[in-house]
């Protein structure tokens, strides 16, 4: 499990190595992510809170990157920070996630970006549930969600 000093450390130091690297041109990435999504993931934009379609939504399943669709979070760890933005207390794995010291706006962060492409996803701040006290705070742009298949809830429901 990820502690803030490993977070703080990812961000002055390095970060986990990806499993694989997505890169492309600005043009490449314009023609598959909407304004929106290029805004956010690209320009490292913010979504205004609880505007993000995926704020109130509990569905079981994976939350990948929209540029690149790695997987980066698992809907069992998203929670209700009552921020306004979908919020995370882990990764789905320790690689999934690059972590960059933010000092924008006055203020320092830890801006949190797919570690397979780079795309923005958000900031990371240390008032989370336990046991992690993580807060992944992540915009909805930024992710799409993968549902949990049929099949295996019909397999799990199946042997239980």
């Amino acid at each position: 499990m990820l502690t803030w000093k490993d977070v703080i450390h990812f961000s002055v130091s390095q970060n986990p190595i990806p499993d694989k690297r997505i890169e492309k041109t600005e043009e490449e990435w314009l023609k598959i992510l909407s304004p929106e999504q290029f805004r956010i993931t690209r320009k490292n934009g913010t979504e205004a809170p609880n505007s993000g379609a995926l704020c109130g939504i509990h569905k079981a399943g994976q939350y990948n990157c929209v540029c690149c669709d790695a997987p980066l979070f698992d809907s069992s760890i998203k929670f209700e920070s009552g921020t306004g933005w979908p919020s995370f207390t882990q990764p789905i794995k320790e690689n999934a996630i690059k972590y960059k010291k933010d000092s924008s706006f006055g203020m320092v962060r830890v801006e949190v970006m797919c570690n397979t492409c780079d795309a923005h996803l958000g900031h990371i701040f240390p008032d989370g549930p336990p046991p992690s006290g993580l807060r992944y705070c992540i915009n909805s742009e930024s992710m799409q969600l993968q549902p949990e298949s049929t099949d295996k809830k019909e397999r799990t429901t199946n042997e239980g």
